[in-house]
């Protein structure tokens, strides 16, 4: 949920939906959320969930999925290189990022396949 509303205001070219549907899915998000209406300033368009519960969650899901569908949308797809990090990673989240890169390695490591060739 929070990719998708992150992909919706980010502009990038390169996302398979017109910038008209990604205000619209923006604005009904927000619609679920406020009484007021959306910001019109890109650096406030951004979807706080703190305040939320599992009913919020799923009614905004709901609505994305909705509104992609009424227009013919079924997956999103962009092109885009990873960037460097802006921020460091706090102590409390490094084992699990650790993990993840166990299962994950950016850069995995050579396999030896010439001790396997020897047991055939």
């Amino acid at each position: 949920m929070l990719l998708v509303g992150a992909l919706c205001t980010s502009e990038m070219p390169t996302l398979n939906v017109p910038e008209k549907i990604r205000q619209l899915v923006f604005d009904r998000c927000w619609a679920l959320l406020h009484d007021v209406p959306p910001p019109k300033d890109p650096q406030q368009r951004v979807l706080d969930l703190r305040q939320g519960d599992d009913v919020t969650l799923e009614a905004l899901v709901e609505m994305i999925q909705r509104t992609f569908t009424e227009h013919g949308y079924d997956q999103l797809t962009w092109e885009h290189d990873p960037s460097e990090p802006t921020q460091f990673t706090s102590p409390d989240a490094q084992p699990l990022i650790d993990r993840l890169r166990y299962w994950d390695p950016v850069d995995p490591p050579a396999v030896d396949r010439s001790a396997e060739s020897g047991n055939n």
